[in-house]
């Protein structure tokens, strides 16, 4: 993964939102001001990759451009509230929580997605194939890749470790950024790592890995529509336009659109991906009516408290920054 900082993201993105682009044929004309939406190069955004390829934000008449991340959803934090782009999808972890607390120019629109319940896991807790550990209990004492604390890597180890009576306290982390796991697996520089999707299928296939742990994150909220509370305020049409668009998406994956050829080109476009692998990686969920599970919410604040990563006590209070009224307008839209 490319990191960069976040005033060089931003002088990046600044620029290229200088030229835009030309209206999908019989799109209805945009008008009002342009959305800047940073997205993470995963299936997850599969929603916002349809919403713009098949016309959807044309045809609501707002003017979008999507924008791969070069950084975490910290710096995404950064670069919204500051105003230097105008939303994005984070994941929910320490760095939102504490944004929020401390007042930052911060709005949150709906969920992006969260782990299925059942199915194949797109987010597997992994141990090397050549280590020789087959079940939680002996992973105590040894090395756990994770991608930095205070995000949903760390929260969805220690779920993993929780299921064999482990702590993170019983192992040793190490900062291992996704794309670094395999040759890290490989080399023996850690025994198991948090992974994703298309990740964890490619450490399979190359049987680099084996997944010891699915399913203990079912259910989990993995990351919101955010957006700079400022531009909102100012533009409550264009943001429900925008909304509105990324319902009716999510609403058609929802209805089988992961099966449709068209559907599965267009993720594979911004996800880099070839298009057969779309049918063999575990998916996250996108609930089409964009809710947010609030308890599992919740659950992730007080894990990140447990861990010392919040800057605060007590709670962030998220859902006062949570704009259900735009969301409530954007689902009756989306339902014309």
């Amino acid at each position: 993964m490319l990191l960069i900082s976040a005033a060089g993201l931003a002088v990046a993105l600044l620029a290229a939102c200088g030229t835009e682009a030309e209206p999908k044929p019989g799109a209805s004309a945009a008008e009002g001001p342009e959305i800047t939406f940073l997205y993470s190069p995963y299936a997850d955004y599969g929603a916002f990759f349809l919403a713009e390829d098949k016309g959807y934000f044309d045809k609501q008449g707002v003017k979008v451009k999507l924008e791969p991340k070069g950084g975490s959803s910290g710096e995404t934090f950064q670069l919204v509230s500051a105003g230097n782009v105008t939303s994005g999808g984070a994941s929910w972890g320490a760095g939102l929580f504490n944004a929020v607390k401390t007042g930052a120019s911060l709005s949150v629109l709906a969920s992006v997605s969260r782990v299925p319940t059942e199915g194949r896991d797109p987010s597997p807790f992994m141990v090397g194939a050549d280590s020789g550990i087959t079940s939680v209990a002996g992973l105590k004492g040894k090395k756990v890749g994770v991608p930095g604390p205070g995000g949903f890597g760390a929260y969805s180890v220690a779920l993993a470790l929780a299921t064999g009576g482990l702590t993170l306290k019983d192992v040793e982390l190490a900062n291992v950024s996704p794309p670094d796991v395999g040759a890290a697996l490989a080399n023996g520089a850690i025994d198991a790592a948090w992974t994703i999707e298309p990740l964890s299928t490619a450490l399979e296939d190359k049987k680099i890995a084996t997944r010891l742990v699915e399913h203990h994150a079912a259910g989990t909220e993995l990351g919101a529509i955010v957006f700079n509370t400022d531009f909102v305020s100012k533009n409550e049409d264009a943001v429900v336009k925008f909304l509105t668009a990324y319902l009716k998406a999510a609403d058609e994956l929802a209805k089988g659109g992961w099966k449709d050829a068209a559907n599965k080109a267009i993720i594979a476009k911004y996800t880099d991906l070839p298009v057969e692998t779309i049918d063999r990686i575990g998916l996250t969920e996108n609930d089409p009516t964009g809710a947010i599970d609030w308890s599992s919410v919740a659950k992730q604040e007080e894990f990140f408290a447990k861990q010392g990563d919040l800057e605060y006590k007590g709670t962030a209070d998220v859902k006062s920054v949570f704009r259900q009224d735009l969301l409530d307008r954007a689902l009756a839209a989306a339902k014309n």
